[in-house]
């Protein structure tokens, strides 16, 4: 499904785009809503129907909430129905399973949790008399369903496009400028996350209780690698895709793996969400404002809902209250410390990813357990050696191009080596990688995009 969706967006962004550009300015919003649908409905032709209803029903409720005396009740019958619907189809077997209850799989839509943030958090604004209300449903209709961002981000606040949707223009320069961040993206997706994913899905299915030290933690290296590429690369993709039709999307990651804190770390990781969750949950709790007993339990709320955000399994509601707990312990007195040596907050930090990689990819308590176990075993330090050296000559070129790119070196190096004036040559390299993206495509079957599931 994935691959068949990147295809098709492949195929189906040249005639989209042609047609936008001609169609009058009027009808320009009408022809990226209907693009907007046909794209969410190849990919989930049943499930663009939850798409229309949150469209329709948040509309709706953003006229209830403008015009009723008693706005509050309003705002809680949206939010429930919001969620409702969201742990209907995300978590109902996980809470079945709780009581025993029988196995009830149901599909999940793509990018619900995204969109649906989305909807809540333009609700929440015009109760909060942060944004007008939207009353025509095209502009709000677009809003939600904008195809770039649509299925993996970033989490778009009304506020921040709303001017947008009215009115909004697109230069030459800027539509390249565009084209290349999307292509860039698109790289970072096709070539990096997706070659480097190959080798963690090997080891994954690894025994653990038999996994050497070496392969673990190569492994677990590979994954940090696959999923920073496969969504940052996504992000690059959607903010290209957007700037090509003419609007700006905020960053959603700022170089997360240079960081000397787990603290700053989430202050450059999926950047969109990690706002969500500060300006509608943390804050309304009552953020740092009531003591510091307080504020610790608001971060544990607030983490192990960030946890469970990413899927309903014990092993994201791990990893979400290991990062509440991390955080709280940074802020209290690790930090400090932390900030007297750059280069022990580098390698703390490093770690501290690393191991919640680990929560956030291995299945099952005994698993993670097992997993950890093996990455600590070193009485086998020589077993698996053969395994891992192939594997590391194998994709030792791509980690480097990995980690240089990581760390924001290839930027700067590009920076120094091509004055601005020549900046069109980067379109030439755009281009290169939007060929060798495709024959990569349609040449290879394995093309998982992590952040679909959540």
């Amino acid at each position: 499904m994935v691959f068949s969706s990147i295809v098709f967006l492949l195929f189906f962004l040249a005639p989209l785009l042609a047609v936008y550009f001609v169609v009058p300015k009027r009808a320009k919003n009408f022809v990226l809503f209907i693009a907007s649908l046909i794209f969410y409905a190849w990919g989930e032709p049943k499930y663009v129907l939850i798409m229309i209803f949150s469209a329709v029903f948040n509309y709706a409720c953003g006229l209830l909430i403008d015009k009723v005396r008693h706005k509050r009740l309003a705002l809680i019958f949206n939010i429930a129905v919001n969620i409702g619907v969201l742990v209907f189809f995300k978590y109902t077997s996980f809470v079945l399973s709780w009581f025993g209850g029988p196995e009830f799989n149901i599909a999940l839509p793509i990018g619900i949790s995204f969109y649906t943030f989305q909807a809540l958090s333009y609700t929440i604004d015009v109760y909060r008399g942060d944004t007008e209300v939207q009353k025509n449903f095209l502009h709000f209709g677009l809003y939600l369903s904008l195809f770039p961002q649509l299925i993996a981000g970033p989490i778009v606040r009304y506020d921040d496009v709303a001017a947008q949707l009215k009115e909004r223009t697109v230069t030459g320069k800027s539509f390249m400028q565009g084209f290349s961040r999307f292509c860039a993206g698109l790289c970072k997706k096709v070539i990096i996350a997706n070659s480097i994913g190959k080798l963690w899905t090997m080891i994954s299915l690894y025994d653990f209780s038999g996994l050497p030290a070496s392969l673990a933690w190569l492994g677990i290296f590979s994954f940090s690698m696959q999923i920073y590429f496969d969504f940052s690369g996504y992000s690059d993709m959607a903010i290209g895709l957007g700037k090509m039709f003419g609007f700006r999307f905020l960053e959603n990651f700022d170089y997360p793996y240079v960081s000397k804190s787990a603290t700053e770390f989430w202050r450059r990781w999926h950047i969109s969400l990690g706002t969500w969750f500060r300006e509608y949950v943390y804050i309304p709790l009552g953020g740092n404002r009531k003591g510091r007993t307080r504020t610790n339990i608001n971060l544990l709320i607030v983490w192990m809902l960030t946890g469970l955000w990413h899927g309903a399994a014990w092993n994201f509601v791990m990893w979400g209250v290991y990062y509440g707990v991390l955080l709280i312990i940074e802020k209290k007195f690790l930090l400090r410390l932390l900030e007297k040596n750059r280069v022990i907050g580098f390698i703390y930090s490093t770690l501290a990813v690393t191991f919640g990689w680990v929560l956030f990819a291995v299945d099952g308590l005994g698993r993670i357990f097992e997993y950890f176990k093996a990455m600590f075993d070193f009485s086998n330090i020589g077993a698996g050696n053969a395994d891992f050296l192939y594997n590391l000559s194998s994709y030792g070129i791509l980690f480097m191009i990995a980690i240089i790119t990581a760390l924001g070196f290839s930027k700067r190096l590009y920076t120094r080596l091509i004055p601005a004036k020549l900046y069109r040559i980067k379109y030439i390299f755009a281009i290169t990688g939007l060929i060798l993206c495709t024959a990569y495509l349609v040449d290879d079957t394995f093309n998982p995009f992590l952040y679909f599931r959540f």
